[in-house]
């Protein structure tokens, strides 16, 4: 927070607002429409104290205007208040469709924003969201972006409005009565000083406020997701105790927010009594000495409580912007998290590869070493082959590092040494949307998303029904699809909880299938199946595997005797190679861990 604090000025601030003017341009038409409807706004508006004024002067039979010295009182109170009238028409007219243009600019940058940052945020490699909690993303993709559209729309394009109110209002009472008009400037200083002052303030307690909001989404997303722990482990006090606290600081942040915003209001109040007290007696010591009339004083008095309006709306749009400049800092801190994972541009391609060398689906890792911190590896100086075509086990106790072999080979992170060749292409080389259809993956869980069963096959890619159902045929699960209520137009609910664990993973299996991959990556596939679905989908991973090369990770060895090799892990090294029957006879690691299960069992 000391880091945060002292880097905060003005200059920074408007360095993130420069940041982000891209989205402006883009909206470039309607945002000089707005501006320049605003050029009538503060001249009608300035011009209405003084038609005012002027009525009060021709009541008094008092100097006004020369075009109604000639007329009659009630002429001239006509032609005023016809005056007054269009004054009125044309800031109501023209106020609403700059109000709305306003707006429409500050949705089309939000929507914008929130497009780039989710683009950006699902291109980050997985090593970011290791140390980065689920609730911190969702408030910034939530709550900042819309913080951040009121900055452009109402905040931006208000504090212009503002100005140029102002201005107009400045201008005009330095034609009336400069003494006046300068009283009246000069007050502006110490109001400008307060203003600054306490939007300071607002703004360090509006950063600390969206850090505990961070906290509140993070808390309230890992209890949703881990509900059935939650209960099943009673710790709904518990639970309810910890997020009351955070709850408690995030309101005593915005507590601050709220006092330092009401203090500008309330001095700004104060501020414009004074300054209407300041005119009252000034001015009526010039109309006793004759050097103003009773309609100028009018027209001042209702200048005095103009020109402290736009001050007013300043101020709250200043609010808004220390809002915005939190929510833009910590925006543009996410857009400025690199993407580690980028394709190199070389392109090469793994179907040329295969047309120029005939293999398919051969994987080499080279001197490999990797960490998901620094200084701590979890997989040490690796060096292996896997043959097109050949079925490889990984095993290992707990930690031994084969989930992180996958990782690589998939390329969602990238090794701290060494290279990993596919078909012999250095896996950096190649596309990362080619790299990962020729690789298909089966993870232990697999992840549904809200949908039909269709889509949660197809993810989004051009394949036909027919494609769908072979692709059922094979992992043979097409009778459990067409049991579905609607079969493959049966709606499933977020992460698939309308569905059994098992029949999750089945639509795992199909989703591979449809892709053909080369390489096919099984990490527990067969886990959370019962005996009889795990004797269903067993037909269905020998087609799978058969023409393929494949790689099992697997915790029951009974599983993985028929395999071409085992691959034995311990603290990130291979430590042992060979089929299960020269394993046994080397009497080493996986003898021990084979016999443990056996006698397990």
């Amino acid at each position: 927070m000391n880091k945060y604090l002292k880097s905060k000025n003005p200059e920074n601030d408007w360095r993130l607002f420069v940041k982000l003017l891209p989205y402006l341009g883009k909206n470039r038409l309607t945002l000089l429409v707005s501006l320049t409807l605003l050029v009538p706004l503060a001249i009608a508006g300035a011009i209405q104290p003084l038609i005012i004024g002027q009525a009060v002067s021709l009541l008094r039979e008092e100097p006004t205007w020369s075009f109604l010295a000639d007329v009659s009182l009630a002429q001239g109170i006509n032609i005023l208040v016809g005056l007054l009238l269009g004054t009125v028409v044309i800031r109501l007219m023209f106020a609403s469709v700059q109000g709305y243009l306003v707006q429409k600019i500050g949705q089309e940058i939000t929507a914008s924003v929130r497009e780039d940052l989710f683009a950006h945020v699902t291109s980050l490699a997985s090593r970011f969201f290791d140390r980065t909690p689920v609730g911190k993303l969702v408030t910034r993709l939530t709550s900042d972006v819309e913080a951040l559209g009121d900055v452009f729309a109402s905040g931006a394009v208000g504090v212009v409005s503002d100005v140029v109110s102002i201005i107009a209002i400045v201008v005009t009472i330095y034609v009336v009565n400069w003494r006046l008009a300068s009283i009246l400037v000069l007050m502006l200083i110490p109001v400008t000083a307060l203003i600054i002052y306490f939007q300071k303030q607002y703004r360090l307690a509006n950063y600390r406020a969206r850090e505990e909001l961070s906290k509140l989404n993070s808390m309230l997303q890992e209890n949703i997701a881990g509900i059935n722990i939650v209960q099943l482990f009673r710790r709904e006090r518990y639970n309810s105790e910890m997020y009351r606290s955070i709850n408690n600081r995030y309101r005593g942040e915005i507590d601050k927010t709220i006092f330092h915003d009401s203090a500008v209001s309330a001095t700004l109040e104060w501020i414009a009594l004074v300054a209407i007290a300041v005119v009252l007696w000034l001015g009526g010591f010039f109309v006793l000495k004759e050097t103003m009339t009773f309609g100028e004083l009018s027209a001042f008095i209702l200048y005095s409580q103009r020109l402290f309006n736009p001050l007013r709306q300043f101020a709250d749009k200043f609010t808004m912007f220390q809002s915005g400049f939190t929510a833009i800092e910590r925006i543009t801190e996410l857009m400025s998290q690199p993407i580690e994972i980028v394709d190199s541009g070389s392109n090469l391609s793994l179907n040329q590869a295969n047309i120029e060398t005939q293999n398919q689906g051969e994987i080499k890792f080279e001197n490999v070493w990797f960490g998901y911190k620094s200084d701590e590896y979890v997989l040490k100086n690796l060096n292996f082959i896997i043959k097109p075509g050949e079925k490889i086990a990984l095993v290992g106790p707990t930690g031994a590092g084969k989930s992180s072999i996958i990782r690589l080979l998939c390329r969602l992170y990238e090794p701290s040494k060494g290279r990993i060749l596919i078909d012999g292409i250095d896996i950096k080389d190649i596309p990362q949307e080619e790299l990962r259809r020729y690789i298909g993956v089966i993870l232990q869980e697999s992840f549904l998303f809200a949908g039909d069963v269709q889509r949660n096959i197809t993810l989004g890619d051009n394949y036909s029904f027919a494609e769908v159902k072979q692709a059922a045929k094979i992992t043979n699960i097409d009778r459990f699809i067409e049991d579905l209520p609607a079969g493959y137009h049966t709606q499933l609910r977020e992460r698939g909880t309308n569905l059994s664990g098992g029949q999750k993973q089945l639509l795992a299996f199909a989703r591979v299938a449809i892709r053909d991959p080369k390489v096919l990556v099984l990490d527990e596939a067969t886990a959370s199946l019962d005996v009889g679905t795990e004797a269903l989908i067993q037909e269905a991973l020998d087609n799978l595997v058969s023409d393929r090369t494949s790689i099992i990770i697997a915790h029951r060895l009974s599983t993985i005797r028929s395999v071409d090799k085992i691959m034995v892990l311990k603290r990130g090294e291979l430590i042992e190679s060979g089929s299960h029957e020269e394993l046994l006879e080397q009497d080493g690691l996986y003898a021990g861990l084979y016999k443990l299960q056996m006698l397990g069992g």
